[in-house]
């Protein structure tokens, strides 16, 4: 039996190390790892609620870590068992992440009903980690109740969560205003629950206006309207609200919403089958020029990136 084969019994039955192995083998893409994915039986695969995965996104500073860290302790309060998936920035030279969103959430460090686990965006666009997708499923076979995926924090682009998660939170600020014009039509697209966060500061009501004004003018295509909530998340406030929304949505995939929580999950594996053929052929394309003439007069600058053949 291959090491990977080994580890995933181990890890369903709750040996954290193993499932912390497993997860950076399927993230370096180790030996016989994406064939351990293809054999896998994510219970999400039949049908939603089980884990509920939600993905929390949102212009950096929103506050979502704190955010996170709430909706884990209501979750816990309920006797779930919780998995957070944080997204962090990668380093431009080490290419490792900063890892800041664990810190933030060490209270629970020593909880044996909650698993942390940061990814390093690795540069990978959409706001997530190209292994965000994979990790989840091995979380959902791991036995989890809740898996909460925090994104890295780039606003608009962000759309990737819409293809990973069940219920997207968005959660901005007063100060997010001028952004949250920028960039709205992207988050109405992709949010299924709003939350201005930091509400007991000046403008937050003038947003939430504006959320639900905007959400009442666009067409919904899956006939789901995000409502918008305020809460203060470093005192706790509101955040029980906001809580219960995202679980009215899970109910909402459940029953009217399953043909749209269909559509993303089907959305989803494309995308996941496309990054996989994009990170090979990438993969492919330096070996090809490391070994290449094309090599040192590129970097030299002696040619243009577009004249080296491809």
């Amino acid at each position: 039996m291959s090491v990977v084969a080994e580890l995933l019994p181990r890890a369903c039955a709750g040996e954290r190390p193993a499932l912390a192995r497993l997860i950076s083998m399927v993230e370096g893409r180790a030996p016989g790892t994406q064939e351990l994915m293809a054999g896998l039986a994510p219970r999400r695969l039949v049908r939603p609620g089980l884990p509920h995965v939600v993905g929390v996104t949102g212009p950096p500073g929103a506050g979502k870590s704190t955010f996170v860290d709430q909706l884990v302790r209501l979750a816990r309060g309920r006797g779930e068992r919780v998995a957070v998936v944080a997204v962090d920035p990668s380093s431009p030279w080490s290419g490792g992440s900063i890892l800041g969103d664990r810190i933030r959430m060490e209270d629970h460090a020593d909880d044996d009903g909650v698993y942390l686990r940061s990814l390093s965006a690795r540069g990978h666009g959409g706001g997530l980690s190209r292994a965000t997708t994979q990790v989840v499923d091995l979380l959902d076979v791991a036995g989890f109740d809740l898996v909460v995926v925090e994104t890295v924090g780039v606003g608009q682009g962000e759309l990737a969560v819409l293809e990973v998660a069940d219920t997207v939170l968005v959660v901005l600020t007063p100060e997010s205003g001028d952004q949250v014009q920028a960039m709205k039509a992207g988050l109405l697209e992709i949010a299924d629950v709003f939350c201005v966060n930091k509400a007991d500061r000046p403008g937050a009501e003038h947003l939430a206006r504006d959320l639900e004004l905007s959400i009442r003018l666009a067409p919904s295509p899956t006939g789901w309207l995000p409502p918008v909530t305020t809460a203060t998340a470093l005192r706790g406030d509101g955040v029980r609200a906001v809580a219960d929304a995202v679980g009215l949505h899970r109910e909402w995939i459940a029953g009217a919403g399953l043909d749209s929580w269909t559509r993303r999950r089907a959305d989803g594996r494309v995308r996941t089958y496309l990054d996989l053929c994009a990170e090979e052929a990438r993969a492919a394309a330096a070996r090809r020029l490391e070994g290449s003439t094309w090599l040192a007069p590129l970097r030299e600058g002696r040619v243009r990136p577009e004249a080296v053949p491809r």
